[in-house]
This record gives C-alpha cells, structure tokens and sequence, in this order.
C-alpha cells in the first residue's frame, strides 16, 4: 500500500476534504503514477455537485500529470520515471468499439473494484477511472501516453481532457474539412481548445459565442475570427452575419440547455452539431425534427473528443512543441491541493480557463 493525500467528496455539494487515504499496488496491467499537476474540470465540480448522482466517499479528478512510480504484471512499453499524461479514457482493447477505433465508448469500463480505502479498510470510490485530485493514482496501461521531459506538467495534464475534447470534438466527431466554417458556443477551457482545432484544420471563419465579453476577447487570441454575445437578440443571426451562411459545424461545449436549443439556428444546410457539454441527467432540450430532416442536419455526440491518445494526444504535444498549440496560456491559476477548494470556487465564478492544482515533486 502507498500512503496518499487525497482531496475526498464526502457530501454532494460540500467542500472537499484532505484525507490521508491508502492505494492498492498496481495489479496486472496497470501502473502507478506519482502526479505532478490535475487540471479542475467543470465534470469535476458537476459529479462533486452530485448532477449526475454516484456514490461517496469519492476523489474526483481526472486531468493529470506525473511520473510513473510502479508498473504491475504485464505492463509493456512504459518505464518507471517516466511522465505521463493521466486519462479517463480506460479501453479494453477488445470489445467491438475499441476494435472499431473508439476506445472513449470502451464497453469494458465498469466493474472494476477502487485501489482507494481509508485507513479503516472502508473503500472510497476512484471516480472516473482516475481519482486525481490526489497524490497518486493508480490507473489501467490504456489510460496513459508518454510525454517529453520538456513539458511543463501543468500542460502535460491539461491533454488530458479539455484540449483533447475541444480539438477532437470539431476534428474527429465533427470531420471539419480546411475552408469550412464554424461556431463554437462556450469559450471556457473546451470551448477555446475548440477553436484552437478549428483554427489548425483550416477553418475558414470561426465564430465564438459566450456570454462573456471578456471571453470573447481570449477567443480571438486563440483563433476566432468574430465573437458574437450569447446575450444578444438572436446571435445567430449575428453569427450568421458574420459568416455569409449558416455554419457548418457547431460545437457545443458548455452543458447549458438554452445553448443547445439555440444550436440548430446556427447550422447551415448539411451542417453538423456536434454535442460536447453535459448538462445534468434529466434535462431535456426541444427541436423542430422537420428542420433538420429537411436541411440535412446532423446532431453528433462527442465523448472526449472521440480520441485515440496514442494517436492524437503525441500529435498535439508534438503542434505545442511547434507553438501552433496553446498549452501554456490555457493556465489561469497554480494552486496546491490544500486550496483545492479555494480553487473550485474560483472555477465556478467563469473566468477560469484551468485551474491547475500542483503537488510536490
């Protein structure tokens, strides 16, 4: 057993508590990983929220970066030392959607018992096949990718989730061809990694929408063309105005039912949704099936990005590397993790990109 410090959901919405927990060694094909940075994700605060129901105690966290301390039975292609990016993204490798190439609908995930327990013996849930918010983890082969020494750790974690569920969103789920054009609703930490993919596929025009000012100008440093407030009287037809056409792919990446209502207006004949933000279980949105039916609309769910992170993921450290790839300024705050709820809250109030919570190396 190794002795961990661990940020632990003990109520839905309730500040998390710093408990010393202990983690099981790392059984057949898995390794343990001591983190160096966990990025705070608004999935994160949405389960701590208990929106989407689970059970507790729980560690959340599930954007993570570390090196790699203990490798179990059977681990290939991976050496003690080395960093890694830490994923949610556990695949089987061989159940029909991972052999298809879609390893984030892997449907092989459940089942596995917590390497998490109290000190007692009781066991606390590892939510998200990660539980980050801690000092170590414990985690599956599949969920990890090597990345260069040069990296710095806290944009090391950030390709663990929100970039690639921005970029693969329009690349991968929304097939974006070079000369289309886009609109993203949401310029949070997704939204503009988003539009960072829109901008390397060669999109023609990229139109952000937010309800933030403020956000609508980082938009533009990260690759939108226009910004258009969400406040706005219809701001697709601003959208719409700003593009000569309806677009072709809209992301949604804020959990916000009204944004998705709105969605479809801003699609173009043969556009594509693509479906990205959560919002909680049992909230329901409305269309006018006969638009899309006659427009030859799309509606496209995306889960992480519909990545495969020993493809993409060394793709994008490899666009970062080239400065064609933000990392760095998607960092708006470094907290240690006895701040961790200092740090949520400041997410919450919207202005954050990431917050990054950064353990002692």
């Amino acid at each position: 057993m190794t002795r961990i410090r661990a940020a632990v959901c003990t109520a839905f919405n309730a500040p998390l508590a710093i408990e010393d927990l202990d983690l099981a060694p790392p059984g057949p094909g898995e390794i343990e990983v001591k983190l160096e940075a966990v990025a705070i994700c608004h999935s994160d605060i949405s389960f701590a929220e208990g929106i989407w129901g689970g059970d507790l105690p729980a560690v959340y966290g599930h954007e993570a970066a570390g090196r790699i301390t203990a490798l179990g039975q059977g681990v290939t292609g991976l050496t003690e030392g080395s960093r890694v990016v830490v994923t949610l993204i556990r695949a089987c490798g061989r159940c029909p959607n991972c052999a298809a190439g879609k390893p984030t609908i892997c449907e092989s995930q459940s089942g596995r018992p917590s390497p998490i327990t109290r000190p007692d013996g009781s066991e606390v849930v590892q939510a998200m096949n990660c539980g980050a918010f801690a000092s170590h983890v414990v985690v599956h082969q599949s969920q990890v990718v090597a990345l260069p020494d040069t990296m710095p750790p806290e944009s090391v974690a950030l390709l663990a989730c929100g970039v690639i569920t921005g970029i693969g969103a329009v690349v991968n789920a929304g097939r974006l061809r070079a000369g289309e054009d886009v609109v993203v609703i949401g310029a949070g930490g997704v939204g503009l990694n988003a539009i960072q993919g829109a901008r390397i596929a060669g999109a023609r025009r990229i139109v952000a929408v937010d309800m933030s000012g403020e956000k609508l100008g980082i938009a533009k440093d990260f690759g939108a063309t226009h910004g258009v407030l969400a406040t706005d009287r219809a701001p697709w037809k601003q959208a719409m105005k700003a593009l000569g056409k309806g677009a072709d792919v809209v992301a949604v990446t804020v959990g916000a039912i009204p944004a998705y209502e709105q969605a479809t207006r801003y699609l173009g004949w043969g556009g594509r949704m693509v479906m990205v933000g959560m919002p909680a279980s049992g909230a329901m949105a409305q269309y006018e099936p006969v638009v899309p039916a006659f427009m030859g609309q799309h509606m496209i769910g995306s889960k992480m990005g519909d990545v495969v992170i020993s493809r993409d993921i060394p793709w994008m450290a490899d666009l970062y590397a080239q400065g064609r790839l933000k990392l760095d300024e998607l960092v708006s705050g470094r907290w240690s993790l006895d701040q961790i709820n200092e740090a949520i809250a400041d997410t919450k109030t919207g202005g954050a990109r990431r917050n990054v919570i950064l353990f002692d190396t």
